[in-house]
């Protein structure tokens, strides 16, 4: 039997539950799975739930329309649900633990196809992201999901973007041909280690997760040299696959998941690691207690170090190590690194090489091209360094044009940490190189109160 055959043969499963599903409206359906899916990170929720007026054009509707960005920076709308938020499996931190007495939904395929067609429709989106609990059996689940896809594109026409998760442990058949159907593909890691696994996710286990990585990894490498030989053959994952994990949950420190993104990236070749700020929704002893919120600044950092690794040339082992586990809240990891390899610096932004300019804090990959592009026919100024888009109050600490600074700073650790983290100060440069701020109207040099351990994650959290 091809593959044709099958796909025509499952198209007429139906999906479980119909009758507990019956009792409810297809809007409700869509409140309970797109509130279910909103823990997922693989793409960013638009937060806005402006309603049409019957007047005007558009409507933001807040239920599952999400941002997500495109390799050349179009921000592109998706509707982001879940197939159902049954679960057999019972996560300590997952709020559709079987455990948890939760409203309970699931959609069919022909409902997913239907309300992707009708925003399409109107507007709302421009593709899909598909995730889903684990109904019966991962198979079984697989299969619901497969059959979604095949309806989508074969008999609804839909030509859009597609993202689907792949659920471990189902057959190794039925996520290739959901392969060829999706434009990207994602395994949830869950936790960055085997043991914070074992402790919170008792049912799942880290080589089920990591087998269907390594399916969809060599199915791309096999399907992209098919497309140098016949180049109408289909097209599998073509977008890639990623991978998410939740940070806060367990106890790994940031070297540890910094070191297992920069592993994933390198032996499965994934597209994006995603890294999710733990958000306590369960009462349960095995989880921390987080009392300065979800950990968000430290889940910023890590999306930095993350960029770092991709674009910048960075290895893990250099941001961090053993006896330096985490990032400083208060600088982004490549000032912290620049301040901690002064030797390095300054750079001459006439004369050093494209890879050195990448390591200089306030001079990314667009303007480091620049500028090796404009030296060519000139010699580079301060001022030509603010046009070509340089983040001056960050790299004038680190470089010269032509030997000359531009104010005379100093090399030093703690003035410019000092000067770097006083971001709502306005600094300004004295004639012996150290720094002045300008004064406000509640100075009066009688308080010297100092930031407390746990004020960065209150005031990211909205707390102060």
């Amino acid at each position: 039997m091809g593959l044709l055959e099958i796909a025509e043969e499952k198209v007429q499963i139906q999906a479980p539950g119909a009758a507990e599903n019956s009792s409810l409206s297809l809007m409700e359906k869509l409140g309970i799975l797109t509130d279910s899916a909103k823990y997922d990170v693989a793409c960013t929720s638009s937060g806005v739930e402006r309603k049409g007026n019957g007047r005007d054009l558009g409507s933001c509707v807040k239920a599952g329309i999400c941002h997500s960005f495109s390799s050349d920076g179009r921000c592109i709308s998706l509707l982001k649900i879940l197939m159902t938020n049954e679960c057999i499996y019972d996560c300590k931190y997952c709020i559709n633990r079987r455990s948890n007495d939760v409203p309970r939904a699931t959609f069919t395929p022909e409902e997913i196809c239907r309300l992707t067609m009708e925003f399409y429709r109107r507007n709302y989106i421009e593709g899909l992201f598909l995730s889903s609990g684990i109904i019966e059996s991962p198979g079984r689940t697989m299969e619901l999901m497969y059959r979604t896809l095949y309806l989508l594109r074969n008999v609804y026409r839909f030509n859009g973007y597609v993202h689907v998760k792949a659920i471990p442990g189902a057959p190794p058949e039925l996520i290739e041909m959901t392969g060829y159907l999706a434009d990207r593909m994602s395994v949830n890691l869950e936790l960055p280690t085997a043991e914070g696994l074992r402790e919170l996710a008792p049912n799942k286990h880290r080589k089920n997760i990591l087998t269907p990585m390594r399916q969809i990894q060599n199915g791309i490498q096999v399907n992209q040299h098919d497309l140098m030989l016949y180049r109408h053959a289909p097209k599998f994952v073509a977008g890639g696959q990623s991978t998410q994990m939740i940070i806060g949950a367990t106890g790994e420190n940031d070297y540890q998941i910094l070191n297992v993104a920069e592993s994933l990236y390198q032996k499965f070749a994934l597209k994006r690691v995603f890294y999710s700020a733990f958000v306590r929704v369960n009462d349960d002893k095995a989880l921390p207690a987080l009392p300065g919120g979800p950990p968000l600044l430290r889940e910023h950092r890590l999306y930095q170090a993350d960029w770092l690794l991709r674009f910048y040339g960075f290895a893990a082992q250099e941001l961090l190590d053993e006896k330096r586990p985490f990032f400083n809240v208060m600088l982004d990891p490549k000032e912290d690194w620049a301040v901690r390899h002064l030797e390095q610096f300054p750079v001459e932004i006439n004369r050093a090489p494209y890879e050195r300019l990448l390591r200089v804090p306030g001079i990314g990959v667009r303007s480091a091209r620049r500028i090796v592009a404009a030296r060519r026919s000139a010699r580079l100024r301060f001022e030509d360094l603010r046009r070509i888009g340089v983040v001056m109050k960050r790299a004038v600490y680190f470089i010269t044009c032509d030997g000359r600074m531009m104010y005379p700073t100093r090399l030093e650790e703690d003035y410019i940490v000092r000067n770097l983290t006083g971001q709502k100060e306005r600094v300004q440069f004295g004639s012996d190189g150290m720094s002045y701020r300008q004064m406000s109207l509640f100075d009066d040099g009688q308080y010297s109160l100092q930031p407390r351990e746990g004020d960065a994650y209150r005031t990211v959290t909205g707390q102060l």
